[in-house]
């Protein structure tokens, strides 16, 4: 019996001292997220540029005090970004729905955003409303290696049809190597055939980036138009909803899906309905337990109070900069989303 007791004794010792050890592991988490501005246009006509609403003349009577207020409102929301769990702030942010560098540069050099450092790579594109995605970044937490703009080509190769193309950005995080997709894809004015199309050209660029570095991690995010269960998503780019069904590192998991379906939570109101447009997808080998490389932890749909109509018909929707015609003040009428990413440090 003393020799059971001692044994027990042991047994128990023995499995604090794991406790202990497992407890004094150390971990890196970053913050990856997406955001659609809502038309964050400058106040100068670019050329070429159908931006004409967003003048000093223009429909929105557009001038620098709405301007300003834009920027700071997108400042407030980008810097609060991830600080709930993160306080250095988000690694990386996708953003759609911006005119040029010109606005990039003013939003990161705001006096609310300056502080964190942050940069931004941006290219121009070829959409003919002007609004282009870019991808700001800390580069305390993510550099950028190199970057480019793929093209969105139809079927049959129609050169008059011109849109927003797919910006990917190649860079090192928690000492690998990371490619994020930023999207924006074709609005709900056009068919499903259209964004079905970016769908099956996404995943192209993902398998051909993941055939040239099959150990590097893929982070595709946007506003897809479509919600994580629509052809688009589901079907041509092959996003599944469960992480059971991820069978190879080259997969895609949606993790929005079911916070969408099960949850009723989403990013943009139509008609009193949620949707859940805005999405970050990764690769099969960003899931699982083995956090000796960056690993999907957790996801968020940012909000906060003053990002909604606190009053009215609307009230509950999101904040939009104009909402029939009247200035409002606000923000956007999408809300963010963040991805959280893990990885051990050894």
């Amino acid at each position: 019996m003393k020799r059971f007791r001692l044994f027990l004794i042991v047994s128990v010792l023995f499995l604090q001292f794991f406790a202990v050890q497992a407890q004094e592991k150390k971990y890196e988490l970053y913050s990856v997220g997406f955001y659609n501005l809502e038309n964050l246009f400058d106040t100068i006509h670019d050329k070429g540029k159908n931006d004409y609403e967003y003048l000093p003349d223009g429909t929105n009577k557009w001038g620098t005090l709405k301007y300003t207020n834009k920027l700071k409102n997108m400042a407030t929301v980008l810097n609060e970004m991830g600080t709930d769990v993160l306080p250095i702030g988000m690694a990386a942010v996708g953003v759609s729905e911006i005119e040029n560098s010109r606005v990039l540069r003013d939003l990161v050099d705001h006096e609310i955003l300056a502080p964190r450092g942050w940069d931004f790579v941006h290219i121009e594109g070829p959409d003919k409303r002007g609004v282009d995605c870019a991808l700001l970044y800390n580069p305390k937490l993510f550099k950028p290696v190199n970057s480019k703009l793929a093209p969105y080509t139809t079927e049959d190769n129609d050169t008059t049809y011109k849109t927003r193309g797919f910006l990917i950005v190649s860079g090192d995080m928690g000492g690998e190597r990371v490619h994020i997709i930023v999207n924006h894809w074709p609005s709900r004015f056009a068919k499903s055939p259209a964004r079905e199309r970016a769908g099956v050209l996404v995943r192209q660029l993902k398998d051909s980036i993941m055939a040239e570095m099959p150990e590097s991690k893929v982070i595709i995010m946007g506003d897809m138009n479509d919600d994580p269960d629509d052809k688009s998503m589901k079907t041509c780019l092959g996003a599944v909803r469960e992480k059971k069904d991820i069978k190879s590192d080259t997969d895609l998991y949606n993790p929005w899906w079911n916070i969408l379906r099960k949850k009723g939570l989403g990013t943009l109101k139509y008609k009193g309905k949620w949707n859940l447009f805005d999405q970050i997808v990764v690769s099969g080998n960003l899931i699982g337990n083995d956090r000796s490389t960056l690993k999907l932890y957790k996801t968020e749909i940012f909000s906060r109070n003053y990002m909604f109509q606190q009053e009215g018909r609307y009230k509950g929707n999101t904040k939009r900069t104009h909402a029939g015609g009247v200035w409002l003040n606000g923000y956007s009428d999408h809300l963010p989303v963040i991805v959280y990413i893990v990885k051990e440090v050894k």
